[in-house]
């Protein structure tokens, strides 16, 4: 490698692959291709390593360039376009591998995941989705048709040889010295190659032709291994060509640097060790506040009130907030040093999160949803911010309410699941789901002066509006409205039976309960009330009275 010795590691890799693929020529059993997948893990792993390793270096871009705009930015504006195209030659490889899994294992094979990718650096970024491929789940390893057939009669295989050389031709370009590209070269090489048989074997033969399905899974991670390292070389190479990793310190130090001290369950934390390197006999001075560019566009100045950090015994500034009001909360300012060239301001932003104390509590029976009307739902995950947190529901549907609540419509069915989702780190994840039963909505009670039967005082039954329907014992604020009733009375002279085509008592009605003497019987039927969410429904009867 161009860029830096091989590991152990990368060695023995390197040497269990070769024994591998020997043994394929000679049909062994099936534990080989199950070896295979410790090959394609430690491949994944090595290709973390150089990712992580590229970034700091683009991260060393972006700090000389705040410095140093006009030397730094052509070798900048290369470093992106080396980013680019090599994220984006890893993202077709990544495609390649889920395109042979499906079709080999089917559409919803065991062995792919939802994950997202990115392409390109700062602005001009993209981010894509696609599937990681868990190469230990894979069920048709032993297969040697599909890959051949996507890979070599599908003209897979040519077009990616064609990228791997636009690729390499644009690095090499970029270097002048000839070990460098002597190193970019080899790993990208993809000349035909002589076999043990002494047979010539072009590129994509060698590659992808009659080999079993984990083996060329193997290969295309191998590729993608191999793309992040001549990135590596490339960019170590223009960074170098800047003296940005010249340094003068009189003081190092390992340090931890992690995105959260929180992790959920089923989640990973990472974090990046890092070399700190600084000058001990300097304290500079670091201000919180706003800040911009200056007017010369040559620096950076503050901009209205800072505050002045001030260094313990150990010569380290620290900075302290009291968590008060839930939130994102952001921390920016500049760091004055002295330089060379005179002083200074280099700026920096980071931000924190508060989040309020929370418990869940639930009582798991009365877990049931109303169809026709919108159920509240609280939604929440601990420790991840509610702009970030999802949710979709199995029967029906669920939207975002006012005040940060949700509310869901179930549909027909007799239940419906409620799942959640969170962005953590970039990835959509699965963080819980519960199961509701779905039940209409109770029919009202009807009732006469807050009765449904029994006896009643002429005197009251006749001062009385009418009939009302009430939700009783019904959590949501839920109404309806009586639209029509009748109301029957036995008398000597036969039945009297009079409408009203709303809640309130005719005047007829009124007259006829007045005329009433003790132990009558009053009957209100036929009662229809509506809501303009649920429609019209038919109430019970109710028989009063008179006492």
């Amino acid at each position: 490698m161009a860029g830096g010795k091989q590991t152990p590691r990368q060695k023995l890799i390197g040497m269990m692959y070769l024994v591998l693929m020997a043994m394929l020529a000679l049909n062994v059993s099936k534990s080989v291709l199950d070896a295979f997948v410790l090959i394609d893990d430690g491949l994944m792993q090595t290709t973390l390593s150089f990712v992580a390793k590229n970034q700091l270096n683009y991260e060393i871009f972006e700090a000389q360039f705040e410095q140093s705009p006009n030397r730094v930015g052509p070798y900048r504006e290369s470093a992106h376009e080396v980013k680019r195209m090599a994220d984006q030659l890893t993202f077709e490889l990544q495609e390649l591998k889920v395109q042979i899994v499906q079709e080999t294992d089917g559409q919803r094979a065991r062995a792919i995941t939802p994950m997202d990718w990115t392409v390109g650096i700062g602005s001009t970024a993209e981010r894509r989705e696609t599937f990681n491929v868990n190469a230990d789940l894979i069920q048709g390893k032993d297969n040697k048709f599909t890959a051949g057939t996507i890979m070599i009669h599908g003209g897979k295989g040519e077009e990616l040889k064609q990228k791997f050389e636009e690729f390499r031709e644009f690095l090499v370009s970029l270097v002048d010295n000839e070990g460098v590209r002597q190193g970019i070269e080899d790993v990208l090489n993809t000349e035909p190659r002589t076999s043990g048989t002494g047979q010539v074997e072009p590129w994509v033969i060698r590659n992808f032709d009659h080999l079993p399905m984990v083996a060329v899974i193997v290969n295309l991670t191998r590729m993608q291994s191999d793309v992040r390292r001549a990135e590596a070389d490339a960019v170590d190479y223009l960074l170098n060509r800047i003296g940005a990793t010249d340094t003068r310190v009189n003081r190092m130090e390992a340090i931890v640097l992690s995105r959260s001290n929180f992790v959920l369950q089923g989640n990973e934390w990472q974090g990046r060790v890092l070399l700190a390197a600084y000058d001990s006999l300097q304290r500079p001075e670091i201000m919180l506040g706003q800040f911009r560019r200056n007017a010369e566009n040559t620096d950076y100045e503050m901009v209205g009130d800072s505050q002045l950090l001030t260094y313990d015994a150990q010569g380290r500034a620290m900075i302290r907030r009291t968590a008060t009001t839930p939130g994102t909360f952001p921390i920016q300012g500049l760091l004055r040093m002295s330089t060379p060239d005179g002083f200074r301001h280099f700026p920096f932003r980071t931000e924190y999160q508060v989040g309020a104390p929370m418990a869940t509590i639930s009582a798991t029976a009365m877990n049931v949803l109303y169809r026709g009307i919108p159920n509240p739902i609280s939604i929440g995950v601990s420790g991840v911010p509610a702009e970030t947190v999802n949710a979709t529901i199995s029967n029906g549907t669920l939207t975002r309410a006012a005040g940060g609540g949700w509310n869901a419509l179930p549909g027909a069915g007799a239940e419906a699941v409620i799942t959640v989702t969170a962005t953590v780190d970039g990835q959509t994840r699965q963080m819980g789901n519960m199961q509701y039963r779905v039940q209409s909505v109770p029919d009202p009670i009807a009732r006469v002066s807050g009765r449904t039967g029994g006896r009643i005082p002429r005197a009251e039954l006749a001062a009385s509006q009418g009939v009302e329907a009430a939700m009783v014992g019904f959590m949501f604020d839920l109404r309806y409205t009586v639209t029509g009733f009748n109301m029957l009375i036995a008398t000597p002279q036969g039945e009297l039976n009079l409408a009203a085509t709303s809640f309130a008592f005719t005047q007829a009605q009124r007259d006829a309960i007045n005329r009433q003497t003790r132990g009558t019987n009053v009957v209100f039927t036929n009662i229809t009330a509506s809501n303009p969410q649920l429609g019209t429904r038919n109430l019970m009867p109710i028989v009063l009275t008179i006492d």
